[in-house]
């Protein structure tokens, strides 16, 4: 938002230099981005008169100038072809810096002395763009500096507004602030009109089909205007905000949206066909050119002011070509409106349509604003313009915008300011910014009742007026404390601390992490061959999936993971995986209407044992792989009883190559090999090893004790023995023996060699334990070693038939 000084003052009373008004409107939450004192420096242009014009002898486009100073006669060579003798000029004097840094020295063009310049408005930095040099008043004393003879002089503030502060996009909006910051009383423009003309109800009419979008439409119409010049006041002020000047009626639409803060449009009135406007919703496809000659493509959602046959503007945003304001214009229909602010923006959004208008409506305008903007223009129309005004103003307002009133207390106003406000300095405050402040008798404590005006959008509670409060009070006069705070402790929830735990864990053993999305196919169930009467294929169905893939929650993360390992080997940049994921599944529950969320850990491997290279061996993974990284993982919980179960794997295991595992009755998860028809399933042509553990099971059971041992001073003692077994015995059966045999010191016990072949009889298997023995107390003699070692063996031959080889 760009002000000027003078400007602002027209409506309040500001005795503060600019610069401390720039600081008070900082700390005040409009921020003074940049301010600029126009005509500074510039004192040495001043006001003079051309004696005499005549042709420059050497240069056809030069005129060679006599020009009085007032004090003295000098010449002055010009490139301009605008002027005359008798003239008043702007005479740029030696040694003036002009905008730019253009110093202006004493020179000889074409053999002529040339002692100044006479500058045009863009050289004097009051026009973007001019036409020959600047032409003064007459009755102007001469060598009065320029910018104090035409009281020029002011200061320019840009402001930078944030998008919640649409009541401060105008003059008279800043001006209120200033009033309330200062003390001052705020005065608005006034608007002294004449009707002259018929009554605009026989001439006219509004219609508004979408009073949602278009909730007010306000217009008058004036009759008999002339299309011109706007009065060099109106094109200055219109200038040193950096607008350019247009025809006076379009310049007085734009200056009342600068003054006032609401946009207005002109329509040429023998333009509208059928003489009327209506307000509707534009037809899907419909295309408008707008003013600036592109034409645009609507659809449904946008808002349009048509005329009989069709749309003559795009709401709100810009005006169209068919009906703007030309030379020939005679008759002018002014409109006034409030749109919807959604319903602007998302126009202007999609259409990448930005105008001063769009950028008022889509943050919120003044409803409230409409009647009062028409009239200051039509005001304006007639004294720059001429004209008849029409009897009366058409106000359509079908729906009612009602004030907002918020109830504040001034106890919370200091417990959140944490200052002592009380309610009367209150009411003083909120009422300097316009709005109504009563004491609420009709409650027990303290408090008070605010009605919001329609031009204060943003505040919506009672803390956007306890935050007016403390702007307007001053942010410098609440004290600075620093926070204070407990720091406390919270214990990790059990959950999170397990996950934790094992995600640590199973990227230590080289895994990577991947998350895929928690609704998939429930054709995925398929491929893994799961029963009909699975529990698992009990899936919750989303209401509105995005495609069929990813219809159902899922009940297991193994397709999700198998689907990614084909991904990856369909890259062809690795066949080596190692790949894990820990997400929750979603079984649904009997009358609930949420499903049970139960975390589960799922990882994969596949490919080469170690990295490719000139010393690693060239083996594949396999089961034992696997069940070493589960045992790695499980060994952080240190759990009891931990049984591996080859009885009864899942269905999508490679069978005899996998197991569950369990505590007791409890089952943990399971892992194996997967099955060759579901790695074909899922297009996958190379063993792969899987995992699958239910965090909700293990959490259950808890974690183990950590006991510390001391180290024995004394030597450890090492018996080997040969066993004979069926082949139906497990390698936990034989550890289980051995550790149930209760030995005394024994210390370990490990299998170390399995052999099948020669010398071994049918359905038998020679397998190899060594179990380590030690005393904490003393160095153990063969006798006692023999003792404990035959308590085994006579326990192994009991329980597991086997024999000494």
């Amino acid at each position: 938002m760009i002000l000027t000084y003078n400007w602002l003052r027209e409506f309040v009373d500001c005795d503060l230099a600019p610069e401390e008004l720039a600081h008070r409107l900082t700390m005040a939450g409009l921020e003074v981005d940049s301010m600029e004192k126009i005509g500074e420096g510039l004192d040495t242009v001043i006001v003079a008169r051309l004696q005499s014009v005549a042709p420059h002898p050497d240069a056809d486009r030069l005129t060679v100038c006599q020009v009085d100073t007032g004090s003295a006669l000098i010449h002055v060579v010009c490139g301009a072809q605008n002027h005359k003798s008798g003239d008043l000029v702007a005479l740029a004097q030696v040694g003036t810096v002009l905008p730019g840094d253009f110093k202006i020295k004493k020179s000889k063009i074409r053999g002529q002395e040339s002692q100044g310049m006479l500058c045009s408005e863009k050289e004097l930095g009051l026009a973007e763009q001019s036409e020959g040099i600047l032409i003064l008043p007459p009755h102007l004393d001469l060598g009065t500096p320029v910018f104090e003879a035409l009281g020029l002089k002011d200061v320019r503030f840009e402001l930078g507004l944030t998008p919640n502060r649409a009541d401060c996009l105008s003059v008279v909006g800043v001006a209120r602030e200033v009033a309330a910051l200062t003390g001052r009383s705020l005065r608005l423009p006034k608007s002294l009109l004449v009707e002259d003309g018929a009554p605009i109800g026989e001439q006219t009419s509004v219609t508004i089909q979408e009073p949602g979008m278009c909730p007010r439409y306000a217009a008058r119409l004036i009759r008999g205007v002339k299309i011109g010049p706007s009065p060099q006041w109106m094109v200055r002020r219109l200038e040193s905000i950096g607008l350019r000047s247009i025809n006076n009626v379009v310049d007085v639409t734009n200056y009342v949206l600068m003054e006032l803060g609401h946009p207005l449009h002109a329509f040429d009135f023998h333009q509208l066909r059928g003489g009327r406007i209506l307000v509707r919703r534009a037809a899907e496809g419909e295309r408008f050119t707008t003013l600036d000659g592109q034409e645009r493509l609507l659809n449904g959602g946008d808002l349009t002011i048509c005329d009989g046959e069709g749309p003559v503007a795009l709401a709100g945003i810009m005006g169209g070509e068919n009906s703007e304001i030309r030379p020939e214009t005679v008759d002018i229909l002014l409109e006034s409106a409030y749109f919807n602010p959604p319903t602007i923006r998302r126009t202007s959004k999609r259409l990448g349509l930005h105008s001063e208008s769009s950028h008022r409506f889509e943050r919120g305008a003044d409803v409230d604003m409409v009647p009062r903007a028409l009239d200051r223009a039509a005001g304006l129309i007639l004294e720059v313009a001429g004209g008849t005004l029409a009897k009366g103003a058409i106000d359509c307002y079908p729906t009612r915008i009602h004030q907002r009133r918020i109830t504040l207390s001034p106890e919370r106003t200091s417990r959140l300011l944490g200052i002592d406000v009380d309610l009367f300095e209150i009411q003083k405050l909120l009422r300097s910014i316009g709005l109504e402040v009563e004491v609420a008798d009709d409650r027990k404590d303290e408090a008070l009742y605010v009605r919001v005006p329609n031009f204060r959008p943003d505040l919506e509670r009672d803390v956007d007026l306890i935050e007016e409060v403390a702007r307007l009070k001053g942010y410098d006069h609440i004290p600075t404390t620093m926070p204070q705070g407990r720091i406390l402790c919270h214990r990790e929830p059990p959950l999170r601390r397990l996950e934790r735990r094992l995600r640590d864990a199973v990227i230590a053993c080289g895994f990577n992490e991947v998350v895929n999305y928690s609704f998939n196919s429930a054709g995925l169930l398929d491929r893994l061959g799961l029963a009909a009467d699975d529990s698992r294929r009990r899936q919750v169905r989303l209401l509105n999936p995005l495609n069929d893939d990813q219809s159902v929650m899922r009940t297991t993360l193994v397709p999700s993971l198998l689907q990614t390992v084909a991904q990856n080997l369909a890259y062809r940049s690795t066949t080596d995986l190692r790949l894990f994921e820990l997400r929750p599944v979603f079984l649904p529950r009997a009358g609930e209407e949420l499903p049970e969320e139960n975390p589960r850990l799922t990882g994969v491997m596949c490919g080469r044992r170690a990295p490719l290279g000139w010393s690693q061996g060239s083996e594949n993974v396999d089961f034992y792989d696997l069940k070493g990284v589960v045992e790695e993982l499980l060994g952080h919980l240190r759990l009891a009883g931990l049984a591996w179960d080859s009885s009864m794997p899942e269905v999508y295991y490679h069978p005899g190559k996998s197991c569950t595992l369990r505590v007791d009755q409890q089952v943990l998860g399971s892992l194996g090999e997967v099955h060759p028809k579901v790695l074909a399933a899922f297009d996958i042509e190379q063993p792969v090893f899987l995992f699958d553990l239910d965090l909700g099971a293990l959490l259950q059971l808890g974690e183990g004790r950590s006991q510390f041992k001391s180290l024995s001073r004394y030597p450890g003692v090492y018996r080997d023995s040969a066993l004979l077994l069926d082949e139906r015995v497990s390698g936990r059966q034989i550890l289980d023996v051995v550790q149930g045999a209760k030995a005394k010191d024994m210390e370990d016990v490990v299998i170390f060699d399995i052999y099948r072949g020669k010398g071994i009889p049918e359905g038998k298997k020679s397998v190899a334990i060594r179990v380590r023995y030690r005393s904490a107390e003393k160095t153990l003699t063969d006798e006692e070693i023999g003792q404990s070692h035959g308590r085994i063996i006579r326990a192994l031959e009991n329980e597991l038939g086997a024999e000494i080889r």
